[in-house]
């Protein structure tokens, strides 16, 4: 059963230079709370992976909404995502001021190498970058063929620390998405060393059916009841 803990105790489990894959999509199914305790932590030197890094304004008006907070506050060295045009500090960081890098990488092949980590895959072959410069990624290992068709390699994912959300989460870590909020939480809650997952709504251990339950409370490690704060 997953334990249920403070969003002060959740950024205490994440060091300095941790590797965090983020849920969310434009802040859509994002864990709001932990990212703002986060981004008013101090702590700094983190690689990030998510489909993307929020967005510089949020659809209610938000300054940095998401884990923009975090590349905004210069707490991210390293951003591993699909598309970051929402987030003006990244390429700031990046192609200005050099002190932020970015590793860009198709959004299936992002969310299939991340899979891939959870399932204790070596790799991904998919034929998407066959020919861009998706081959001269670091996280390509090369090209094959198969049956007269070219594909790229491209490495497992794997984080220190996932933080997700869902709309509902019970009490042993059962995880119910709505609407399109799974996006990259369901594969990311799989690909990490330590998994916390953010309720919008925590509730008891048969509130959520089996048959809507999406996430496994087997992969969530720690709760945070984001439906208190």
């Amino acid at each position: 059963m997953a334990k249920i803990i403070s969003v002060e105790e959740a950024v205490a489990m994440i060091p300095d230079g941790a590797t965090i894959m983020f849920g969310g999509f434009l802040g859509c199914g994002s864990a709001h709370h932990i990212i703002e305790a986060l981004a008013n932590s101090g702590k700094k030197d983190f690689t990030i992976i998510g489909n993307d890094c929020g967005m510089a304004t949020g659809p209610n008006g938000e300054e940095f909404y998401g884990m923009a907070k975090l590349v905004h506050n210069h707490q991210v060295k390293h951003v591993i995502a699909t598309h970051v045009g929402m987030t003006p500090d990244v390429a700031t960081q990046s192609m200005v001021d050099k002190t932020l890098t970015v590793d860009l990488i198709p959004q299936g092949s992002l969310a299939e190498m991340i899979r891939a980590a959870g399932a204790g895959l070596g790799g991904v072959l998919t034929p998407t970058g066959v020919g861009t410069i998706v081959e001269d990624s670091p996280f390509c290992l090369g090209k094959q063929t198969i049956d007269g068709k070219d594909y790229l390699l491209m490495k497992p994912i794997h984080a220190d620390v996932a933080v997700v959300n869902a709309h509902m989460i019970d009490k042993f870590g059962n995880m119910w998405y709505k609407g399109t909020t799974r996006n990259f939480n369901t594969v990311m809650a799989t690909a990490a060393d330590l998994v916390i997952a953010e309720a919008d709504n925590l509730v008891e251990i048969g509130d959520i059916a089996p048959e809507n339950v999406v996430t496994s409370g087997a992969f969530v490690n720690y709760i945070v009841d984001g439906g208190k704060l």
